[in-house]
């Protein structure tokens, strides 16, 4: 009997769920409540499963998301999440399947790209993503960190930082999360559930542990900045603190913010250990240390992944810093995006149209992926042969075009 692929329906949603699980390594059973809760927050037609015999042997499902790019604009995505296929079923092309029905559903709704968070870097390269954003954490030992404990927690400008709980971040939060997504590109939207989830507001199946919550404010009271964070208790020999802060969530809309609240979170007493959760490569925390390197990189790795389905909003919605025009052939198996394009592009705005002409770039939609959000090297990647130069120092020029100052930033996985 053929693999069926279909979406789902409610009576099914538990040998779904029991499927995820699986794929997952989690505990194959599945609770009541979790159906219950999980089926309050799924579009039944966008959860996708493989069937054989009537078990599901593979899952996919897919979102509506709001994506940042470059100068605070938006686009449409079509979030990619809880991909599975269970080990009986393996190595038969039902991702494949999957994630071309997916993909063609979303080009038919009008999404400019689809984006997923992937847990392993191999695999969806053949389907037209790239890595658009990277993410870096550090862990600073505070002992050879050279802060001054008498200044380091007070803000030097002005402002102010107050403890607080999860209640006013669901109130203040999504604000200050749309202004970071206005000076970032890569920042995903965050819906209410997420919110609820993340500051103890509800959902929450398995036992909840209060974080701190601390809110930077201007010198005129306005919010700007917000960090939740928890606290091993650890001492060692001699009644030595040992304790390990962890980041939970860190949002900051003005650079002042940023710079106060991690001076906040070095500065708390008996930390021995910060550690910076997820941030930007380019984060300014290492260089707010008078010793950078009491900053360690524990893990620096790709974060949110790109599929390009519609080359001409995506080029047009972001904001480009020089005035410039180039021809890019871009390839693509699946034909979503494949065709010529000539990008003409300046501070006042973008035109994207296809076209005839000569290509000055030749690249793949993956690697297409990599450049839209500012984040990686045209040149670079000429370098490593991943995009081609048909007319010499097209590349160099592109590089001038595309990059952008702050790099991108994904802080959610979904």
């Amino acid at each position: 009997m053929a693999v069926e692929l279909r979406a789902v329906n409610e009576s099914e949603f538990p040998d779904w769920l029991r499927a995820l699980r699986t794929g997952f390594l989690h505990e194959p059973v599945v609770p009541e409540e979790l159906v219950a809760d999980r089926l309050a927050h799924v579009d039944l037609e966008r959860t996708l499963a493989a069937v054989d015999g009537g078990r599901v042997v593979a899952t996919f499902r897919s979102f509506r998301q709001e994506l940042s790019t470059v100068g605070g604009g938006g686009l449409v995505a079509d979030a990619v999440t809880q991909v599975t296929v269970s080990p009986t079923h393996k190595r038969r092309g039902l991702l494949s399947r999957l994630m071309a029905r997916d993909l063609a559903a979303a080009r038919e709704r009008g999404d400019a790209v689809a984006t997923l968070i992937a847990a392993e870097y191999p695999i969806y390269g053949r389907y037209g993503f790239g890595p658009a954003s990277w993410s870096t954490e550090w862990s600073v030992d505070l002992r050879r960190a050279g802060l001054d404990p008498r200044r380091s927690g007070r803000p030097e400008d002005g402002g102010r930082i107050d403890l607080t709980d999860g209640a006013e971040i669901r109130r203040i939060g999504p604000a200050l999360h749309r202004r970071l997504a206005g000076v970032r590109a890569g920042v995903t939207g965050r819906l209410p559930r997420n919110w609820d989830v993340g500051t103890g507001g509800g959902h929450h199946l398995e036992p909840w542990t209060e974080p701190y919550y601390a809110v930077y404010r201007s010198e005129s009271g306005e919010p700007e900045g917000y960090v939740s964070y928890r606290c091993d208790d650890r001492w060692g020999d001699g009644k030595q603190p040992e304790n390990t802060l962890t980041v939970r969530d860190l949002i900051a809309a003005t650079p002042a913010a940023e710079h106060a609240l991690w001076r906040y979170v070095c500065s708390l007493d008996w930390v021995a250990t910060v550690r910076s959760g997820s941030r930007a490569p380019d984060d300014p925390l290492p260089l707010l240390l008078p010793d950078p390197r009491a900053a360690r990189t524990v893990t620096h790795a790709d974060m949110l992944w790109l599929r390009v389905l519609d080359v001409v909003r995506v080029l047009e919605e972001r904001t480009y810093p020089v005035a410039d025009g180039l021809v890019l052939d871009v390839r693509d198996g699946d034909g979503f995006a494949a065709g010529r394009y000539r990008l003409d592009a300046s501070p006042k705005g973008a035109s994207c149209v296809p076209t005839t002409a000569s290509a000055d770039l030749v690249l793949d939609v993956a690697e297409l992926a990599r450049l839209v959000l500012g984040d990686a090297s045209p040149v670079r990647l000429a370098l490593l042969g991943r995009i081609e130069e048909a007319v010499p120092g097209a590349a160099a020029r592109a590089e001038l075009l595309f990059r952008t100052p702050l790099r991108a930033f994904s802080p959610d996985i979904f």
